[in-house]
């Protein structure tokens, strides 16, 4: 069997904290860490949807990995053949395996996406491509955001190639500003093995409202996403997410941390009832990232501004069916100068191709 080179990266001691996880299933960009004891032997596995339950469960980020991980994982022997860790990985709908030694030791990770292509999907991705930029100043003056450039490639091009990765092929861009520079870039997508499509704002609608310049109803579920957002969330799992809860519409959330640097009053009228010295508080964010049902398309009016947190406001109203995918994958907002200095810097770490 093949192994990771890098696996090594990803092993981490039972005493780990989730949030010291959480970095480094990030920065070893393979979506999973490895709980070892002293002698390398597997005691567990961490993975996205493990600290998915946790943060549900409110368990703190500061408490032990051990509190979250699997500690019964599907293993592979390292003597084993490509073919019957594959079979076993299909079966069990595992994307990762550890591979291990007669004594327990972890010798190596499989990964599914390194053993099969991914396949094909039909669902299609709208990506929201029309914004100004306005607060990126002289940067968008000649440029649209969408195609300002992080490492070698445009913002724009990383994202479709992160939903490329996972198999979709089928792309909606909604355009308006500087809209001929973004379509002579893209074209057609057949580049990237892709077909792109493009939506025509004459007036800008919003990230709900572009989607009624859509010319046909999907058939399926479908993404939307903002066009000034780099992740290395997994798609797939947020589509499975999305079926298995039976959600008309499904908005991923990030989570957040604000220390307030202070020591927090509480009083009663005027007696002081207590002290809490620099308070963290817990928030999840709209992460600019969603899948939908075709049937609640209908609800958007063509020709008006509707952004999609409204939309999911009428949606819940309504009385549809509405879900929260909550993540802590790799994630930035490219809305101010100082993100995208930041983007820039970060990207050859987040979304250089895991060796």
């Amino acid at each position: 069997m093949s192994k990771q080179k890098n696996w090594r990266s990803v092993l981490i001691p039972p005493e780990s904290t989730i949030l010291e996880t959480i970095q480094v299933i990030d920065q070893g960009a393979m979506r999973i860490a490895l709980v070892v004891d002293a002698h390398r032997r597997l005691l567990g596995v961490v993975t996205d949807g493990n600290i998915r339950r946790g943060l549900l469960n409110r368990v703190g980020l500061q408490e032990p990995v051990s509190k979250i991980m699997n500690p019964q994982p599907i293993t592979a022997q390292v003597t084993e053949a490509r073919e019957q860790v594959l079979s076993r990985m299909n079966a069990r709908e595992i994307e990762h395996i550890p591979v291990l030694d007669g004594q327990g030791v972890v010798v190596g990770l499989e990964m599914l996406q390194a053993l099969t292509k991914p396949v094909s999907k039909s669902n299609w991705v709208v990506l929201m491509a029309g914004g100004l930029g306005s607060r990126l100043g002289a940067l968008t003056q000649d440029c649209p955001k969408p195609l300002l450039r992080v490492g070698a490639k445009p913002i724009l091009e990383v994202i479709l190639e992160s939903f490329i990765e996972y198999g979709f092929r089928r792309f909606y861009l909604s355009v308006n500003y500087k809209k001929q520079m973004i379509k002579e870039y893209f074209g057609d997508g057949s580049i990237w093995g892709a077909e792109i499509r493009y939506l025509e704002e004459k007036e800008r609608l919003g990230t709900a409202g572009s989607l009624s310049l859509l010319p046909e109803l999907p058939e399926e579920p479908f993404f939307v996403m903002n066009g000034d957002l780099l992740t290395r969330i997994n798609f797939q799992h947020i589509l499975d997410f999305h079926t298995e809860h039976q959600a008309q519409a499904t908005l991923c959330v990030r989570r957040l941390e604000q220390t307030i640097p202070f020591g927090v009053v509480e009083m009663a009228q005027h007696r002081l009832i207590g002290i809490e010295e620099k308070p963290t508080h817990h928030y999840f964010v709209n992460a600019g990232i969603y899948v939908l049902e075709p049937a609640l398309l209908p609800m958007i009016q063509a020709g008006h501004y509707l952004d999609m947190p409204d939309f999911f406001r009428q949606a819940i109203r309504a009385g549809h069916a509405t879900a929260a995918f909550p993540f802590l994958d790799y994630w930035m907002d490219i809305g101010q100068l100082g993100d995208y200095d930041r983007a820039k810097q970060e990207y050859t770490q987040m979304f250089q191709q895991v060796q």
